[in-house]
């Protein structure tokens, strides 16, 4: 059993201040025998985080992580679940795979929940084995890094999610719409350092034509990374009509632009890739109003001689666990945007709820889990690479004046960082 703990005036979500005892892995009333004592004055206590995409690229690609580093990475960032993609090697895409991928997760640092792929081996050919996994407890099927490529695929997928009620978490960019070198948003930016563009226009039709499936067979659809003002018209249009559609924006895209891109560093080579100011405004008002569901993070290390290429070959993706809440933390809660119980349903409840996973996500309450996440909401530090806790170096926020708000992590009553 994890040691008892004693939070002292612990400032809750909705403002309120209480002391937070933890025993035997749940929230309990008085303070446990031999409770090891914490001064909680003047941080603020938030349920677990939970992170919907996250990439641990463990089995198969473990010189970029591991599902231990990425993991402990994850609790410093104030995590207590994550969701693992499927573009592991081999690809998660049957029960028996993912019943391995668990088992490579015990003793880890946080809670580690198995996403199935929606095709074999990311293929987009032949439908994964959706209901062999649905039937071993998977919620959520992904070919995160691709978009399912047909409408028949899609329907067929959501049509056997049906009957356990899955969700379908779709990567949206239209391949058809831009050359297999596409590697930055296109306009101004691309064209002036030569780049082939991905138009914004390869998000929303993917979208556009998932809602409308989703809403045909009154099935779930999860958009994965909204990046865009027309991804984000689309998504309030399905959301106005009924349609059981959520949606995720990432921490990079609420705090980064495409002009990063002319520093030539292929850090900030991402897809969906950084946007233009006017795009981060829509991302940024649309998680605000609810368009947008949640942030999650599509976490992604590389080795480092995968991003030691020119710009259209290196491989796209950064590590982004470690700083979600801060980026959260700057771009919307200094400005007054959010509010600490609008964070904790944004990076915690709802993510729980959208994975079907009912005992994170939980109110700070006796008889709760005690997953939970101490912060404080004046540290600030500058970003170094050199000190993650992945073995990702391709951090887009290194020597950055960021918040730095995690203090101490909690999953099932075991402290699982402190700083």
């Amino acid at each position: 059993m994890p040691n008892p703990w004693t939070l002292v005036g612990a400032t809750l979500p909705d403002g309120t201040r209480a002391d937070l005892h933890l025993a035997d892995g749940l929230l309990v009333d008085s303070a446990p025998a031999g409770a090891t004592r914490v001064d909680a004055d003047g941080l603020v206590a938030l349920p677990g985080l939970v992170d919907l995409h996250t990439h641990l690229r463990e089995p198969g690609q473990e010189a970029a992580e591991t599902i231990a580093t990425g993991t402990a990475a994850a609790a410093r960032g104030g995590f207590t679940a994550v969701y693992a993609m499927a573009n592991t090697t081999p690809t998660t895409d049957s029960a028996e795979r993912v019943q391995q991928m668990r088992a490579l997760a015990e003793g880890a640092s946080t809670e580690v929940v198995v996403i199935g792929s929606v095709t074999r081996g990311l293929a987009g050919q032949e439908l994964s084995s959706i209901a062999e996994m649905g039937a071993a407890g998977v919620t959520v099927f992904s070919d995160d890094g691709f978009s399912v490529p047909s409408a028949g695929l899609v329907r067929a997928a959501m049509e056997q999610m049906l009957p356990f009620d899955g969700v379908l978490a779709e990567h949206c960019q239209d391949q058809t719409l831009a050359g297999p070198s596409a590697c930055c948003h296109e306009g101004t930016v691309s064209s002036d350092l030569a780049l082939d563009g991905w138009p914004s226009i390869a998000e929303s039709v993917v979208i556009a034509r998932d809602v409308q499936i989703a809403a045909y067979l009154g099935a779930r659809l999860h958009v994965c990374h909204v990046s865009t003002a027309e991804g984000v018209d689309v998504l309030r249009w399905a959301k106005a009509r009924g349609v059981r559609v959520t949606a995720e924006v990432m921490p990079h895209h609420l705090l980064l632009t495409v002009d990063e891109l002319r520093s030539g560093d292929t850090t900030y080579k991402v897809n969906p890739p950084l946007r233009p100011a006017e795009d981060v405004e829509a991302v940024r008002a649309a998680l605000v109003d609810g368009t947008i569901d949640i942030v999650a993070t599509d976490h992604a290390p590389h080795r480092a001689e995968d991003k030691a290429k020119p710009f259209p070959q290196a491989k796209p993706g950064m590590i982004a666990i470690e700083q979600a809440l801060s980026t959260v933390v700057e771009t919307l809660v200094k400005p007054g945007r959010l509010g600490w119980a609008e964070v904790a349903q944004k990076m915690s409840h709802a993510p729980a709820r959208i994975g079907g996973l009912a005992h994170q996500g939980r109110p700070l309450a006796v008889g709760e889990p005690a997953n939970l996440v101490l912060v404080d909401p004046s540290r600030r530090s500058v970003v170094d690479r050199e000190a993650s806790l992945s073995k990702g170096r391709n951090n887009p926020y290194h020597g950055r004046d960021l918040p730095d708000p995690v203090v101490a992590t909690w999953w099932r009553g075991r402290q699982t960082w402190r700083a």
